[in-house]
This record gives structure tokens, C-alpha cells and sequence, in this order.
């Protein structure tokens, strides 16, 4: 019977303290992370008889085979699903979630070669392959029009009731904060009074996302005028305290509690499910596209609209804070849409000649 937990801890213990402190992290934060972090641990000793920071690229070609083809022992049903002594999984592992695994790890890895641990990582050429049908621009955002068209629906909602006006002023916040700063779900949840900064005349938000990177906002009067219209409704000072802990985004009714990533990711769906049932009656499409929109949509919508302002692509990079300008280059649509267009006029007035030849 594996004790997974005393494996994983064993195994970390040998890590340096950086690396440690991030799987130890990884063991009380994100289930999904979490889980791929202890499944490879384990394989790796158990199966391959290595540490991780022996594994090569065979190794990982091995690890994607043995994720098709786990051992019943990894898979007995007569095992809790949660506890020290648990199953690992419940079955083969499907394409996708094979994907997704690798994909975690790859990261996961990228970490520890930043953080001098690993040289290299054998997840590199798993990541290029994956990415080699992909898409060249990201297309899961709202463009202007559309964005203004939600802005102006929420605007409409009725706010006869106490309950109302939460309701609107919540949404109203919500969509305009994770808009203006490209947050992620769980970048928004945490953050709070502290982290807004005003240095030189000039407010920033103080954030830690992904692989504990962290970054400066740029905020605008604007979002500052609606923080401080948010906090107001909720009997707030208009401007944050310097040390403060209330969230940015307030808990049910108003509370100074912090909503989780989940709570949050729902308000964003339920907000934008109301709008697109209010916009059906004008334009199914429209509605249709609205219906789709999430939290990671507000971020491509913001790095989109960035770029479409003409704000430099570094600064985008730094707003989103991407370790490649790569990465953020899918969000400049600018330079195919001149093509489409120079490409189709020029074929357009190429058959209009063609039509005046005819006699």
C-alpha cells in the first residue's frame, strides 16, 4: 500500500530550500498541481529509481506511457481517494488529461531550472510539440464594441432593492477590475488594501501570480474613481488604508472577507450569462460569444485592447507579466487584420476590373 504522503515529503526533503518551500507550497495550494507534483515524485523513485532532477527525456516519454497504463496498485478502488494511504488514479489517463499533466509539470520544471536547481528541463520538447497545432493568435476575447455593449447592458440592470444594487455593484466592479489589470481569477481574489500603491502621483497594484512572479499594475483614475465608488456603497473610505487587509474584491454582502478564485470565475460567468440572455433579442451571435466570455477572457480582452491603443508590446508584457514577448505577441491581431484586409480589397477590385472589361 503506498503512504503517498511520507514518499512526498521524503522526496522533497532533498531539494534546496527554494525548490523545497515551492513543492511544499504546491502540496497545500493547487489539487491539480499538487496531485501531477506527487505522481511523478513517486514514479520517479519508485518506478525509475532517480530523483527528479535525473530525469531526461526518455524518462518523460516513459512517464506519458506510464500515465496510459498505470499499475492496479496505483489504481485500487479498495484505497481512499483522499488521506495519507490513497489511490493515485482512478484509471488510464485520458489524451487530454494527459496533456494537462505534462503541461503542469512542464512548469513546474521551468521553475526549477529559474531557480538553479535543474540545468535544464526534459518537459521542453513535450511543451513545442504540444504547441505546434496551436493557434497563432488568441481569439477568446470580447473587442471593443462587444466590451462596450456589456458595460452598457450591466449599466441597465435594475437597482430597486438593497439587494440589487449589490448585485450591480459587484458585477460592475468586478468586471472592470480583472478588465483594467489583466488579473488572473486568483490573482484578483488576493488581492487587498496593501498591494494598491500610490508612488509619484501614480497608482499601482502590487501583485504575485503565476510561479510567484511578481509585478507592478499600472492603474488608471478611472479604476481608481470605481474602487473608490465600490467601497463607498459598502461604507468604505474611498481610498485604501496603506496596510490595510479588506480585498479588493468584497465577500458576500459586502463582508471583508476574501471571495475565493471559484467565487469569483462564477460572478464573472453569472454576469456574463445575464447579459447575453438581454443581448439575444438583438443579436444571437453577439449573445452566443458573451455566453463563452470568463475571468481568462477579461485578461485576453485587456492585453487585446492594449495592444489595438498601441501601448508597446514590452509594457503588455510586463502588464501581463510574461516571461516571453512571444507569448505576448498572440494578442496583436492589428498586423492580420491589415493583411485580411489588404489581401481581400485587392481582390475585390481586382473582379470589379474584370467586370468593367466585360461589354
Amino acid at each position: 500500500m503506498l503512504n503517498s504522503q511520507d514518499l512526498f515529503i521524503n522526496t522533497i526533503n532533498v531539494l534546496p530550500n527554494g525548490a523545497k518551500r515551492y513543492f511544499l507550497h504546491l502540496k497545500q495550494g493547487s489539487t491539480s498541481y499538487r496531485k501531477e507534483a506527487e505522481r511523478l515524485l513517486l514514479w520517479a523513485t519508485q518506478i525509475r529509481g532517480k530523483p527528479v532532477s535525473s530525469l531526461t527525456r526518455e524518462d518523460v516519454i516513459a512517464y506519458e506511457a506510464f500515465l496510459c497504463h498505470p499499475p492496479a496498485t496505483w489504481c485500487d478502488d479498495s484505497l481512499a481517494r483522499r488521506g495519507e494511504h490513497r489511490r493515485l488514479f482512478t484509471g488510464p489517463l485520458a489524451e487530454r488529461s494527459r496533456r494537462q499533466a505534462l503541461g503542469i509539470l512542464a512548469g513546474l520544471f521551468n521553475y526549477l531550472v529559474r531557480a538553479g536547481y535543474l540545468a535544464g528541463s526534459p518537459f521542453v520538447l513535450q511543451r513545442r510539440r504540444a504547441r505546434r497545432g496551436m493557434p497563432r493568435a488568441i481569439e477568446r476575447y470580447l473587442d471593443r464594441s462587444l466590451w462596450d455593449d456589456v458595460l452598457h447592458s450591466i449599466d441597465g440592470w435594475p437597482r430597486s432593492t438593497n439587494r440589487n444594487c449589490q448585485r450591480y455593484e459587484r458585477a460592475r466592479w468586478v468586471l472592470r477590475f480583472l478588465y483594467e489589470t489583466a488579473l488572473r481569477a486568483s490573482e484578483a481574489a488576493a488581492a487587498c488594501e496593501s498591494d494598491f500603491q500610490r508612488v509619484r502621483g501614480r497608482w499601482w497594484l502590487h501583485v504575485v501570480g503565476k510561479g510567484d512572479v511578481e509585478g507592478q499594475i499600472p492603474l488608471s483614475d478611472h479604476l481608481m474613481e470605481d474602487f473608490a465608488r465600490y467601497r463607498g456603497f459598502h461604507g468604505l473610505p474611498p481610498a485604501p488604508a496603506d496596510n490595510g487587509k479588506i480585498p479588493a474584491i468584497l465577500g458576500i454582502a459586502g463582508r471583508a472577507s476574501a471571495l475565493t478564485p471559484t467565487a469569483i470565475y462564477q460572478i464573472v460567468k453569472a454576469t456574463f450569462r445575464h447579459v447575453a440572455d438581454t443581448l439575444q433579442k438583438e443579436d444571437a451571435a453577439k449573445a452566443s460569444r458573451v455566453r463563452r466570455a470568463s475571468t481568462h477572457w477579461l485578461r485576453h480582452t485587456a492585453a487585446t485592447h492594449q495592444a489595438e491603443d498601441g501601448t508597446p508590446i514590452h509594457h503588455i508584457q510586463q502588464n501581463l507579466r510574461h516571461s516571453s514577448i512571444g507569448t505576448t505577441s498572440i494578442y496583436l491581431h492589428a498586423e492580420e487584420d491589415s493583411r485580411h484586409a489588404s489581401t481581400t480589397r485587392t481582390r475585390a477590385d481586382a473582379s470589379q476590373q474584370r467586370e468593367g472589361d466585360l461589354p
